[in-house]
């Protein structure tokens, strides 16, 4: 995985867990993720550009990433999508909030029906 894939995993998925705010549970999970992809400095970069402006942190990311997975092929945009969904229930539920920001994002980057797929399984 490269260095950029690894900010795109990372900012993904930590500005979905800081979207309610960031619980333990979901913390380690960020900590987790980042050393299983030696992500180290990818995490660190994420939680600064959130950090930065935590109100915006959700709209500065979704144009950041539009940006970069605009160009990835169909099954990487949703294969995005399901891992930030799988991480989201593993505390046994997934918010309004989340659920709301991920089909933003889906529909972004044309995968929503992939999504809701996902979500009726």
């Amino acid at each position: 995985m490269s260095e950029e894939e690894k900010k795109v995993y990372m900012l993904l998925k930590a500005v979905i867990f800081h979207y309610h705010g960031l619980d333990e549970q979901e913390k380690h999970d960020l900590e987790e993720t980042s050393h299983k992809l030696a992500a180290a400095n990818a995490l660190a970069w994420a939680l600064e550009f959130i950090s930065k402006d935590y109100i915006t942190a959700f709209d500065r990311a979704r144009l950041y990433l539009n940006e970069i997975i605009g160009d990835y092929p169909k099954n990487k945009r949703t294969e995005l999508i399901n891992m930030v969904w799988l991480a989201n229930n593993l505390k046994g539920y997934v918010t309004e909030m989340e659920a709301t920001a991920m089909l933003k994002l889906a529909k972004d980057w044309g995968v929503e029906k992939e999504l809701v797929a996902m979500v009726l399984q």
